[in-house]
């Protein structure tokens, strides 16, 4: 697990290969990320279920309920079939992009 702290965001990138053992840990230190937008990274992760992504849920909605985005990367994934309540997308541009949408949304009170 790779961590990169950028003024008001976070990336956590996993390098390990194993995506339970990623979720776990970062559930496990939520708490030490839980003041800052977070973007996690598991676009080097090949094969995942669409059930597997959605296991950020948890954690997104807790995050989201504190006024921070949540953003996940992946790739090889069909998108629409992810949920909703979900950020997820293909590239770091993109989840930068969706930070920053959100904060503006956040600003004007939506």
């Amino acid at each position: 697990m790779k961590v990169e702290k950028k003024a008001n965001m976070t990336t956590i990138k996993e390098t390990e290969g194993d995506f339970t053992a990623f979720l776990m840990k970062i559930t496990h230190e939520y708490k030490s990320f839980e003041k800052q937008h977070l973007i996690i990274d598991i676009s080097n992760l090949k094969g995942l279920s669409v059930k597997e992504i959605n296991g950020f849920l948890p954690l997104s909605k807790e995050h989201k309920k504190a006024k921070k985005s949540f953003v996940v990367i992946a790739n090889d994934i069909d998108f629409n079939k992810v949920s909703d309540k979900l950020s997820v997308v293909p590239t770091k541009t993109e989840a930068h992009d969706i930070i920053e949408m959100e904060e503006i949304e956040r600003d004007l009170g939506f």
